[in-house]
């Protein structure tokens, strides 16, 4: 399919059936920060809080007499899902979801809802498409692809349209979240036929990005492990149709952690008091480390709020983020005298700054180590603080991008090991979250080693953390290496990290 084609496509696209035309939304706090006039395309407005609708319609609105009759399919992680379930619906047709087991249970229940059958099949959307191609072949259903089909890339790219005739003539640049890459196709392929001069950016969370690491290597890109915070774009391989268009029409891809997509949602909430979900902030959190990155100021640039399925139940972890993802707040570990009035001392040093946690236990006679959360202005100011607390002799460390520090510490902060603990070995595991997750993982990881440490985090639908520590002796070392390599979780060593050794080790 030529730009040309795409272009057809798109603006014969029927998806207002279906879908409605969303305002593009003057984000004025965001604007005022950013120094750059910030409009935000609102698909968290669509009737399934989600852009997908508008692909799926366009798909599903093109079926034959016969492929309506027998009926359709589609593996998701969730708001295409309920884009199918919705159109297929709307047309009288049935519809059969495979659903990753990881999906938050908010998109579980809206797909249910929409009278749609729902199969949960594996960790991640690879797994649930596995099973969707193998239901679909014993079924007949016509299968709805997520993004890598004509009709689905054309349906997202009427985006781009309303983009264009709502947004004038000086736009700059505009901002995608990019996951299997059907909604960045068919934004690019509008723009670079109809107004080549606006720059089309895709934005992906670091370790989920499989259009990045595929436009650096000239081919579409597997990627073993993905992230799960951000579900909706938690996709291993780009699609070969998304990818050949977005080659020709994407001008680069800017990666985000997950505490800039936290701190995305909270400024997304500040100019509009909506709550989208992590996917659907991506955009924002590109756009503003695009603009811190390159000094720009002073140009329209458009942000897609693809989507608003947001779990309740992490907005705890995205209220306790947010304010790290934008040098807000601080974690420092600071060593401080351990004698009478040494605490007195260190909060004057801090002034009228606000403390948002501290944490201390007595653990020798001569000094102690304080955890301790701030409020900071930016990194500058943060730099400030700790160059102020160095020269008054208050050695301190920053664990504010520490994940360990993040997750665990903080919560555990208790004194060092007992002297009874002998060899211990921290590490820190990440595995999809779901009903007697934790119970696999404990008994994946059976009694070989003694566990001297466990910290356990669930995020709501997102993934379980831990923290372990393990009782390893030295001749053990390397046989407990293949260990966690054989176990088949993500892990990180954290022997040498400052905070499990100032605060637990």
């Amino acid at each position: 399919m030529n730009r040309e084609q795409l272009l057809r496509e798109i603006l014969s696209s029927r998806v207002y059936d279906a879908a409605r035309e969303t305002p593009l939304d003057p984000a004025r706090r965001l604007s005022e920060v950013l120094q750059n006039e910030v409009l935000l395309k609102r698909e968290d407005l669509q009737p399934i809080f989600s852009f997908k609708i508008r692909g799926a319609h366009n798909r599903i609105a093109h079926l034959t007499a016969e492929e309506r009759q027998a009926g359709v399919i589609a593996a998701s992680a969730g708001n295409h899902a309920q884009g199918v379930a919705f159109s297929a619906r709307k047309v009288g047709a049935k519809a059969v979801i495979v659903m990753p087991e990881t999906t938050p249970a908010i998109k579980v229940e809206a797909v249910r809802r929409l009278g749609a059958e729902i199969v949960l099949s594996g960790e991640t959307y690879a797994d649930a498409e596995v099973r969707c191609r193998e239901i679909a072949a014993a079924s007949g259903l016509t299968i709805i692809h997520p993004f890598d089909d004509p009709l689905v890339i054309a349906g997202q790219g009427t985006i781009a349209a309303e983009i264009h005739r709502h947004g004038g003539e000086r736009l700059g640049a505009v901002f995608v979240p990019v996951g299997g890459g059907g909604l960045i196709a068919g934004i690019g392929g509008y723009f670079k036929e109809v107004a080549p001069e606006v720059r089309v950016i895709g934005v992906q969370p670091f370790g989920t990005d499989s259009m990045h690491r595929s436009l650096l290597a000239g081919h579409p890109v597997h990627v073993p492990r993905v992230g799960i915070f951000a579900d909706g774009v938690a996709v291993r391989e780009v699609g070969e149709l998304t990818f050949q268009i977005a080659r020709d029409t994407v001008d680069e891809v800017v990666l985000v952690d997950n505490d800039e997509i936290c701190a995305a949602i909270r400024d997304v909430f500040e100019d509009t008091r909506s709550i989208v979900e992590p996917a659907g902030a991506l955009a924002v959190a590109g756009m503003k480390r695009w603009v811190r990155n390159g000094g720009v100021v002073g140009e329209r640039l458009v942000a897609v709020l693809s989507g608003a399925n947001m779990n309740f139940d992490r907005l705890g972890f995205v209220a306790e983020r947010a304010g790290l993802g934008e040098a807000r707040e601080a974690v420092l570990a600071v060593t401080i005298p351990e004698r009478p009035g040494a605490f007195l001392e260190f909060c004057r040093l801090l002034g009228r700054r606000t403390i948002t946690e501290f944490n201390y236990r007595l653990a020798s006679r001569t000094e102690a180590h304080v955890f301790v959360g701030i409020r900071v202005e930016s990194k500058e100011d943060l730099a400030e603080l700790v160059s102020e607390l160095e020269d008054a002799g208050r050695r301190t460390v920053d664990l504010s991008r520490d994940e360990s520090a993040k997750l665990h510490v903080r919560h555990m902060v208790g004194g060092p090991a007992p002297a009874t603990v002998t060899a211990e070995v921290a590490c820190r595991f990440e595995f999809p979250e779901r009903p007697g997750a934790l119970t696999t993982f404990l008994e994946t990881l059976g009694g070989r080693w003694n566990i001297s440490l466990f910290h356990y985090r669930n995020h709501a639908a997102d993934a379980g953390r831990v923290l372990a520590g393990f009782e390893v002796p030295e001749a053990e070392r390397a046989e407990f290496l293949e260990f966690l390599e054989a176990l088949g979780y993500r892990y990180v060593l954290e022997v040498d990290n400052a905070a499990y050794r100032l605060f637990l080790g």
